[in-house]
């Protein structure tokens, strides 16, 4: 199942900005709930990897069954698997669609697609998870320009990423190159996601 609740409360209950802001563990850098600030035990290497995997999964907002899937991919894939898995997160439409800045999370941006108010090289596409390449174009339809959700996420548009490119005057992005690794989160150690999933093979 997908979460669908506060994503502070999930940032603070992981430790990890999921919304990739920081203003969630701003105030109280740690879990929800009145035990929320007490000692937690020390984990295990496997309860260390789970912890990994949940960041990075939640700051993306995939169930499991896509996240594995994925995984799976990149298992298969030439590249260092840690460093691919996470490239094939960042290729997801819903994704890259909140990156360019057309919705304000990456909720957000799955409800576009889902809804018909995205579409990829000047055809419809409404399944979020769909693996995009680089040179693709992202746009919003012309029947959805003037949504104020997108006109409103655009205005606040924070730190624009290097893989894409936006003209905000036509509501339309380009996938223009892979992301690397040093641009995603550092205090995500992917080796543990790597290794929580070896030992389920």
């Amino acid at each position: 199942m997908r979460y669908t609740g506060s994503d502070w409360k999930r940032s603070r209950r992981l430790g990890f900005s999921t919304l990739e802001t920081n203003k969630e563990l701003a105030k109280r850098p740690y879990g929800p709930g009145q035990h929320g600030n007490t000692r937690r035990k020390k984990n295990s290497e496997y309860g260390k990897q789970l912890i990994e995997k949940q960041k990075l999964r939640q700051m993306y907002g995939v169930n499991e069954r896509q996240f594995r899937r994925l995984f799976m991919l990149a298992l298969a894939s030439k590249e260092v698997t840690g460093v691919a898995f996470m490239k094939l997160l960042e290729s997801r439409l819903d994704n890259l669609v909140y990156r360019m800045g057309f919705a304000r999370t990456r909720r957000g941006a799955r409800q576009l697609v889902n809804h018909g108010h995205i579409e990829v090289n000047g055809k419809k596409l409404d399944i979020p998870s769909a693996l995009l390449t680089v040179g693709d174009v992202v746009s919003v339809r012309e029947n959805s320009k003037d949504l104020k959700v997108i006109k409103e996420s655009l205005e606040t548009l924070g730190t624009k990423v290097g893989w894409v490119e936006v003209d905000a005057e036509k509501l339309s992005g380009k996938y223009v190159r892979e992301v690397e690794r040093k641009e995603l989160p550092q205090d995500i150690t992917e080796s543990q996601i790597v290794e929580y999933y070896n030992r389920k093979l």
